[in-house]
């Protein structure tokens, strides 16, 4: 099986305080002498060293065509003048024409190279420094321009303007911009900033990046802004957009990859309803407020609360049925029973919300078994917004019986939505009640805003247009024959669906081939069904999708966690946690430690890593205090998580974490002196077993001749390696020694 890691991306990230994967643009190359590019695992001052100040990218996307432009700021650190190149890798090969640039407003001659002649160059590039850095980008084309001279402390702004056709795949149109070349740089990007705005000829429904967090601007149902701005970042990978322009109410897209052929492969589904469903078509829901008013509550903390609730009622619809329960050691309701919004019934929750005060006890189970007593219409949509900041002190206290109550109260399957404010909740609990009431939970820090919190949670499910949904595919006969084509979906409890809201759900696919998707769910008490023609991938392990079963193994990570967390002890769950922390490169407050450089060779064999996570796991027993609400943060960002895991996964770290932890080229290789190891190749022993070892010298021509057998996956794991280390490494079945 071959290594299946990027090795190289978000490193400077970790070491300098970054939180967020982003992208940034072409890299800088002194063509006479040999000067290493600046490399953020171990920054060294040197002669060619060089900082981008910012990076601006806008494009604009029209009938298939994306034009782009990149202003990219450098600043030369260094001590002498530098005569440099500037180079860009192409996103495909072809795909570029209308190419102009620009240093400090000039034009400049840069020249289109395919992908053969791009080869010579970044080898050439890479022998004569000495550093693999540039690896990854073989068999791309490339530009470049001339020489032209940075003085030192000086700047240069390059900008790049070109066209390039936007790929469509299936429904999906895919626009990419290679952009991680700025890890290349001694100090992270100063200023990031990228733009895109699409013009369709029919209605925008899926936008989504598995690369960046983004926002979306929606000025009408064909036109949308994508936007990520951010700043003091350092580069893991290149920008991706995916989004469909499909007429008709509801929209759906399949985005699949099979890396191994014996295996289940891997999908992602996108799902979004018309923009402009009019909030008089939305389906009339029932929301219970039950908010916690104890003395913990006293101060900022009420006041935020009160605004929470004040925020809920006035975004509430004509029609909708709802009630406030305010709970201490009592419980009380605004209403004996569920209120119809009227304009004056909102007047009157609102004058019980402004006589809220904090004071007594936390009654959860009165609170809960009270609200949910009053549901009764399983045909409504029905959500119960929980906010607590303590632990159970009035009525039932043990977290089992009362989590019980709580779920058989529940007879119409509402939603619960927890909300946990500061560190004194039991965490555990309130993922138990979520989790057991089809809903999720919110953590909220001691210096957030509850406001904040119950406000965008609330604006997800203001307008619901299809509940208890389900999400089935039907294949050719053969394969019915054989059993259903998906499997393990994530979530497993697909949500509603919202106006303006998208549905991301991740599974696994038995069989290759054509299909038909069904989305079935309930409209007013109805059933209604939509259906899609999708394509599941065949086998290819130089997919551009990869990133779609590292994005399913964060959620199962999550799932694991969660069920470790709630069910307790599993061997078989432990090992499985264990196995897709080290093959896909993933940081857990469980596994970070597989990074740990002072481990000893024998700590690395698999049985010691699931021995260490089983004891890093008992952690999760801590059911309160900043340890626990950490823990079950994390274990929320995986269960959701929309991009994949670029650099560590808790960037303000873990309460109880293992120490001495380095973030070593995205967690998945282990440092030991001059030997970087990756984990298919842990367990080797370099005396041993180095019969089937073959010992390959860096920049040899046999070296080069690996590369050219490698996908860009695999050499950019050979790029990451630095001249004092050497790299054992598995490809294609075979190990390899690079020293």
């Amino acid at each position: 099986m071959r290594t299946r890691t990027i090795l190289l991306a978000v490193v400077a990230a970790l070491f300098l305080g970054s939180s967020e994967p982003v992208s940034a643009q072409g890299v800088l190359i002194a063509p006479d002498h040999p000067v290493p590019l600046p490399r953020p695992i171990a920054p060294r001052p040197n002669a060619g060293s060089y900082r981008i100040r910012e990076l601006a990218i806008a494009a604009n996307i029209a009938e298939g065509v994306a034009r782009v432009q990149v202003s990219q700021t450098f600043v030369n650190t260094g001590s002498t003048q530098m005569e440099v190149q500037f180079v860009f890798p192409l996103p495909y090969e072809g795909a570029i024409d209308q190419l102009t640039l620009l240093v400090d407003g000039r034009e400049f001659p840069a020249k289109l190279l395919p992908a053969d002649e791009a080869r010579r160059i970044y080898e050439s590039i890479v022998r004569q420094n000495k550093d693999p850095a540039l690896l990854e980008w073989m068999g791309h084309g490339m530009f470049r321009t001339n020489v032209f001279p940075v003085p030192p402390n000086a700047e240069r702004k390059v900008t790049l303007q070109y066209h390039q056709v936007a790929r469509k795949q299936e429904n999906l149109t895919e626009l990419l911009i290679p952009l991680s070349t700025a890890k290349y740089t001694s100090q992270p990007v100063e200023n990031l900033d990228i733009r895109v705005s699409i013009d369709s000829a029919q209605e925008i429904k899926s936008i989504y990046s598995p690369t960046q967090q983004i926002d979306i601007q929606r000025s009408g149902p064909k036109q949308a802004v994508i936007t990520s701005k951010q700043t003091q970042v350092v580069p893991s990978s290149d920008f991706r957009l995916f989004f469909e322009a499909a007429d008709g109410p509801l929209a759906a897209s399949l985005l699949s990859v099979r890396p191994q052929e014996k295996e289940d492969g891997y999908f992602l589904l996108l799902a979004n309803p018309r923009l402009d469903a009019s909030r008089d078509a939305a389906i009339a829901k029932t929301v219970l407020m039950v908010i916690d008013r104890s003395g913990s509550m006293a101060g900022p903390k009420i006041e935020q609360a009160r605004q929470s609730l004040t925020f809920v009622l006035q975004n509430l619809r004509e029609g909708d049925l709802f009630n406030i329960v305010a709970y201490d050691s009592a419980v009380e309701t605004f209403r004996p029973e569920l209120e119809r919004l009227t304009g004056d019934t909102r007047q009157a929750a609102l004058g019980f919300v402004n006589g809220l005060n904090a004071g007594g006890g936390t009654n959860i189970q009165g609170a809960l078994t009270t609200s949910l007593q009053q549901l009764k219409d399983t045909s409504r949509p029905t959500y119960v917004l929980f906010l607590t900041d303590g632990l159970p002190t009035v009525g039932e206290r043990n977290e089992a019986r009362l989590a019980e109550a709580v779920r058989q109260a529940n007879t119409v399957k509402a939603r619960l939505l927890s909300f946990g404010v500061g560190f004194d909740v039991n965490s555990r609990l309130l993922d138990r009640l979520s989790r057991d009431n089809h809903g999720a939970t919110e953590y909220v820090r001691p210096d957030e805003d509850i406001e904040a919190h119950v406000g965008r949670v609330y604006g997800r499910m203001d307008a619901p247009v299809l509940t208890q949904v389900q999400i089935q595919v039907d294949g050719s006969p053969d394969a019915i024959a054989e059993g259903p084509m998906i499997n393990r979906l994530l979530p497993k409890q697909v949500p509603d669906l919202f106006a303006g809201e998208q549905l991301l759900v991740l599974g696994r696919y038995r069989k290759s081939g054509q299909a038909t998707l069904r989305i079935i769910g309930q409209v007013d008490g109805g059933s209604r069904e939509y259906q899609f023609p999708v394509q599941f991938a065949e086998t290819d392990r130089n997919s551009a999708r990869t990133f779609v079963a590292k994005l399913w193994a964060n959620r199962r990570v999550g799932e694991i966690i969660d069920e470790l967390d709630l069910n307790g002890k599993n061997e078989e769950l432990v090992k499985e946690l264990v196995q897709l922390a080290t093959e896909h490169g993933i940081v857990t407050p469980y596994t970070s430690y597989l990074a740990d450089e002072n481990a000893n060779r024998s700590e690395l064999a698999l049985g010691a890593q699931t021995e260490r996570a089983r004891r890093g796991l008992q952690r999760l027993d801590e059911v309160s205090g900043q340890s626990a609400f950490e823990q079950r943060a994390a274990k929320g960002m995986f269960l959701e998580s929309k991009q994949i895991q670029s650099g560590p996964a808790f960037p303000g770290g873990v309460a109880g974490a293992p120490q001495g932890i380095r973030y070593l080229k995205e967690q998945v290789a282990f440092k030991r002196g001059k030997l970087v190891v990756t984990p298919e190749t842990s367990q080797i022993d370099l005396e041993k077993d180095r019969g089937q070892i073959q010992t390959i010298e860096k920049f040899s021509d046999a070296y080069f001749k690996l590369i050219a057998a490698n996908d860009s996956e695999e050499n950019e794991l050979l790029s990451s390696q630095a001249d004092d280390e050497e790299l054992l490494v598995k490809l294609r079945g075979q190990v390899y020694l690079i020293r």
